[in-house]
């Protein structure tokens, strides 16, 4: 039977400011986030809740309403989270099993499952007396319960009448009796229907049928309500588990140079290589774990976007990071044991491969790996999508680690559009690798200030995809990703596409063109005239009908007089009462 310790962490946020000197110890204090109506409330040391403030409330109504100075913080959610991570850590000296909370709990705190592992304090009474004097020397308020199961141990420390309560196996159902029914992880809607109801305890609800329940209220109420009373399991989801793969190294003298953590790295994931090619798998994601001489334990995860086993690659990663951290990895007095752990693998079979070339991809991939390194974001790339629309045949997702996206996809019959180099994350601008909102942008495609370039440009030409094969150095820990291009030319069998597409057409206005489906002869756009000396088309891309209603559109490749080289479309037919709209979507090179 499990045995289960909650440990809820009474005003985290507060607690994680004060410990790491952000913030003062007098008071009252607050943490504030915005929320519907402007800033909010979300966590108060013991003087704020003296006051009569409660979590939630607006902040202006509360300065107007309190006659004493409030001092009030930014909340910082991913501080928070990363700070109890930390913390988690520190509770495997207790057990191998740790859990943060999730969602369901809507507050901070971590389970810890004892089971076999208690008589190592002694016994359950000394392990949770020394787990709350440790807590408490470090100044961070909590509550503490023991139970048979993690809802009803939440519901103890939560709600329980001390704040250190040990519950003997078997005694769950009595324990919870009195408590109220907010303790069960309930979503608020059911809370206060159930309060309206007049059920008010665990025990008065407990003793209803459960048909009734079930009908008014759902299958999650019975089922967060056995959980608690250990009627059905529920299993934690641990912080992290025990890796199939996995090296360490110690040392007598400790390290802290960057070359002798990248070079142990390496050795490390050449004594996994062997495992892993036995058993057809590859190292999608890693974990370099560096133990201090005083304890601190520093993680760096690592992820790769396909599966791979050469220790030279992993040692190149380990290297642009460390490049990136600089002074911040703090070595103290040094690393004294160093672990390698591949946390996420994927299939990766023997295949064949010519003399001293590379497998096609592997620039492409390994030069998302480094970007990934280097800047520290996730990267984007762009997929394609089933859609005739330029504008949706493709979106930006995340480069997921271990999708296998190192290589370039050929285009065929479905595909339209080459995906470009995948975009630093958190843009979402114009395909084809520009953004209309940047400079930098426009004077590549050759647009700056809102104006086309003046200047003969080549004729209509089509583009071509790169890629290349890497080809790493190692000089003083660095690597070096693509050293050559190969060209891949545009498929004869597609029709060519603009260098830069922009979001949605842009209006051209005053079209001068031949009825009812001539190219368009002259036409004003961005406060310039521009006149037509040569065009192809048209190319009808049709509506999609089933998303919404719309016209089909008549694409055409022009030329103008002074050799901008545009991608127009016409909006639909003609009609007698009204022209057909005509839109710039795109720029060739």
């Amino acid at each position: 039977m499990p045995r289960i310790v909650c440990i809820c962490l009474s005003h985290w946020p507060v607690t994680r400011l004060r410990r790491a000197g952000l913030a003062p110890e007098g008071g009252p204090l607050a943490v504030a986030a915005e929320g519907p109506g402007g800033l909010r409330l979300v966590a108060l040391d013991p003087k704020a809740l003296a006051l009569g403030l409660r979590p939630g409330e607006p902040l202006g109504r509360v300065r107007a309403r309190i006659g004493v100075p409030l001092q009030v913080y930014p909340a910082d959610r991913d501080a928070d989270r990363d700070a109890l991570i930390r913390l988690c850590r520190w509770a495997y000296r207790y057990a191998p099993l740790v859990a943060p909370f999730g969602p369901a709990e809507a507050s901070d705190g971590l389970y810890i499952d004892v089971a076999g592992a208690s008589h190592l304090c002694g016994g359950e009474a000394n392990l949770v007396d020394d787990l709350a004097g440790r807590l408490a020397r470090s100044k961070i308020p909590a509550r503490i319960a023991l139970a048979d199961t993690p809802g009803g141990a939440f519901a103890l420390a939560r709600h329980g009448a001390t704040d250190r309560i040990i519950v003997p196996p078997g005694g769950a159902a009595e324990a919870l009796r009195s408590l109220p029914v907010e303790g069960l992880r309930l979503d608020p809607g059911t809370v206060s229907g159930l309060r309206r109801l007049g059920l008010r305890r665990i025990g008065e609800l407990d003793a209803l049928s459960r048909g009734s329940l079930a009908r008014r209220f759902g299958a999650a109420l019975l089922l967060r309500l056995d959980q608690a009373l250990a009627r059905r399991p529920e299993p934690l989801t641990p912080l992290t588990e025990a890796a199939d793969y996995a090296a360490a190294r110690g040392f007598l003298d400790p390290i802290g140079r960057q070359s002798d953590i990248v070079r142990t790295g390496r050795d490390l994931m050449a004594e996994l290589a062997p495992r892993l090619e036995r058993d057809g798998r590859g190292a999608c994601a890693v974990r370099l774990a560096l133990h201090r001489v005083d304890g601190a334990v520093r993680d760096l995860d690592l992820g790769l976007s396909r599966p791979e086993r050469d220790p030279e690659r992993v040692a190149a990663l380990v290297s642009l990071r460390l490049d990136r951290l600089g002074a911040a990895l703090d070595a103290g007095f040094g690393f004294e044991t160093v672990t390698l752990a591949v946390t996420v693998t994927g299939a990766m079979p023997a295949r064949q491969t010519d003399l001293g070339t590379a497998s096609a991809g592997d620039g492409v991939g390994f030069l998302a790996d480094a970007l990934a390194q280097r800047l520290g974001r996730a990267l984007l790339r762009f997929e394609p999508r089933a859609s005739h629309l330029p504008e949706r045949a493709d979106g930006g997702v995340g480069w997921v680690a271990g999708e296998g996206h190192g290589s370039v996809p050929s285009l065929g019959l479905g595909q339209t559009q080459a995906p470009p180099p995948p975009p630093p994350a958190g843009e979402g601008g114009p395909r084809r690798g520009s953004g209309e909102g940047s400079d930098a942008a426009r004077e590549g495609a050759g647009l700056h200030d809102g104006r086309v370039p003046s200047g003969n440009v080549a004729p209509l030409s089509r583009p071509s995809l790169t890629r290349g094969p890497p080809s790493p150095a190692e000089g003083g820990g660095k690597s070096h990703a693509l050293t050559s291009l190969v060209d891949t030319p545009w498929p004869d069998h597609l029709p060519p596409r603009p260098l830069v597409l922009f979001p949605r057409g842009e209006a051209a206005c005053d079209v001068l063109s031949t009825i009812p489906e001539g190219p368009p002869r002259r036409f004003r756009w961005r406060a310039q005239i521009h006149r037509v000396t040569h065009a192809e088309g048209p190319e009808r891309v049709a509506a999609e009908w089933w998303h919404a209603p719309g016209n089909d559109r008549d694409y055409y490749r022009i030329e103008c007089e002074a050799g901008h080289r545009l991608w127009l479309y016409r909006d639909g037919p003609h009609a007698p009462d009204r022209p057909a709209a005509w839109y710039v979507h795109g720029l060739f090179a």
